[in-house]
């Protein structure tokens, strides 16, 4: 298997930002339910007790609750 090239590596970059940008939009929008949703996603990978935590799934928990954050500030202008 052959490593990616830079040109790759920042085409999967510019995708990852647009993704995540899309996701905070759609969260702006989204129902009190359904961000209650993703946080209790974001619990549900973090690491239990008695289990080895992975820095990865760590990661991924800490940043699902950083876009939820994130969209927040858009939910707030949107309802002022």
């Amino acid at each position: 298997m052959s490593r990616p090239t830079n040109a790759e590596l920042t085409q999967l970059r510019v995708r990852v930002i647009a993704l995540e940008n899309l996701v905070i939009a759609l969260l702006a929008e989204a129902s009190e339910r359904q961000v209650g949703v993703v946080r209790d996603m974001a619990a549900y990978i973090s690491p239990k007790a008695g289990f080895t935590p992975h820095p990865l799934t760590i990661h991924a928990a800490a940043h699902m609750i950083d876009l939820v954050e994130r969209a927040g500030h858009f939910r707030e202008a949107a309802q002022a």
